[in-house]
């Protein structure tokens, strides 16, 4: 990582610095955003709700206490909007729809293999719980540890695990008769 770490930025922003705001959005928004949206399943809500977590971040940074990673605390932030955004509609109405974006690459083939992997996963994970859903994502998307992950969701360490443990054994069984059927992308 080049440039001032996470909890320097977050000194700077809690002075004001929107310089600093700036480079912690650039560092986090991507993987804050793949999480918010395995949350909401709503790519312009979890767009809307990815920027009231930096806004969140701007007013509150001057009381991150050095706990847990930035990383952590920033997780948890999004983690109790998506819960107050769950609460707020009563209902979740899930969907299918994954915005698709066209590869360029000169490699067609490999391209189509790769979207069709990419598909099964997709739909694999749309298959999981939130709750599993959300601690494979972070395990594995964010490399976050079982700790961090039970920080971020407020589940005991052993629950952390149990549905991690249970999110890649129905990942696996699906993924795995996806491609034994054949299933189309």
């Amino acid at each position: 990582m080049t440039g001032p770490d996470d909890t320097a930025l977050l000194a700077r922003i809690a002075t004001g610095d929107r310089d600093a705001l700036a480079a912690f959005y650039r560092r986090h928004e991507r993987g804050l955003y793949r999480f918010i949206l395995s949350r909401l399943n709503d790519p312009t809500e979890a767009s809307d709700l990815l920027h009231d977590v930096f806004l969140e971040v701007w007013r509150v940074a001057d009381r991150f206490e050095g706990r847990s990673k930035v990383t952590t605390w920033l997780f948890g932030i999004a983690w109790r909007r998506a819960a107050d955004r769950h609460r707020s509609r009563a209902r979740m109405a899930p969907t299918d729809d994954v915005p698709e974006t066209a590869d360029d690459a000169p490699a067609g083939e490999a391209c189509l293999l790769a979207a069709q992997e990419s598909e099964h996963v997709r739909h694999c994970m749309g298959t999981l719980k939130p709750d599993h859903r959300t601690a494979i994502g972070l395990a594995f998307w964010e490399d976050l540890s079982y700790r961090e992950i039970a920080e971020v969701t407020g589940a005991p360490e052993g629950t952390v695990k149990t549905r991690v443990f249970h999110a890649k054994r129905l990942l696996l069984r699906c993924l795995e008769g996806r491609v034994a059927r054949g299933a189309k992308a």
